[in-house]
């Protein structure tokens, strides 16, 4: 079921052989159960740091995450993590990377098939249960990456720049698409991106970080209706909202 993630003053700090490297200071903020969080900022400010400290795959210095006011202290199936690379395993069909995750934890096969079908259908990739990864475009290999994270069902789901090796029109295409999935799913998520206009038209709140070490220096609500279309970029209310946001992230 979808879960409230919060991040409770959290600080890390990397310590490197010539010295240490603040990457986050005291970052505080509530991620409401089946809303959609995306985290900007400019490069290096520890946007995706934070994501790793969500899904339990880096202890913070200072601070703790929380999830359903349980600390998050390690990997869990009900968080699922996307990266930008699919990391899809080229030998094994689309299917079959699916269904990976429950090979290893012993769920029986026919679960595993029907779980994979449900998610494929999910995606928008009817059709292709039999493909390889090299038989697939860098768009519809982050729709398999999505719905390997799906899996799990976690309640939670943690994207980190998953549509930024993409050309701009697979990537608006996908985040539409996201929107779909997310809506259908009912997760609670969390999406880094670099993208002002990507974070205002998929969030319902967008946070930004300033540069290293990140702090929060805006926790922006967006207002605009759903369902959102493509259109609404050209809106006055979504002007607004990016100048807000732009003007944050050069403080």
């Amino acid at each position: 079921m979808p879960g409230m993630l919060y991040a409770d003053r959290i600080g890390h700090t990397f310590y490197m052989p010539d010295g240490a490297l603040p990457a986050l200071h005291n970052v505080t903020f509530a991620v409401a159960p089946c809303s959609l969080v995306c985290v900007v900022g400019a490069s290096g400010c520890g946007k995706s740091t934070l994501l790793r400290i969500l899904a339990g795959l880096l202890k913070p210095s200072a601070g703790r995450a929380l999830l359903d006011g349980s600390p998050i202290e390690g990997p869990s199936p009900r968080v699922g993590m996307v990266f930008q690379k699919a990391n899809l395993m080229p030998w094994r069909t689309v299917e079959r990377n699916l269904t990976l995750p429950l090979e290893l934890n012993g769920v029986p096969r026919a679960e595993r098939e029907a779980r994979a079908a449900a998610l494929i259908e999910l995606v928008g990739l009817e059709g292709f249960a039999g493909a390889y990864p090299a038989e697939l475009s860098g768009g519809m290999a982050q729709r398999v990456a999505i719905a390997r994270a799906l899996i799990y069902r976690p309640g939670v789901l943690l994207l980190d720049e998953p549509f930024g090796a993409l050309d701009a029109l697979t990537r608006e295409r996908l985040g539409s698409e996201l929107l779909r999935i997310w809506q259908a799913s009912g997760n609670t998520v969390v999406m880094v991106t670099h993208s002002i206009q990507e974070a205002i038209f998929l969030a319902d709140r967008v946070i930004v970080l300033s540069g290293r070490p990140g702090e929060i220096v805006l926790n922006l609500e967006v207002p605009l209706p759903r369902p959102r279309a493509l259109d609404v970029v050209h809106s006055a209310g979504f002007g607004a909202l990016s100048a807000r946001v732009r003007a944050a992230i050069g403080a």
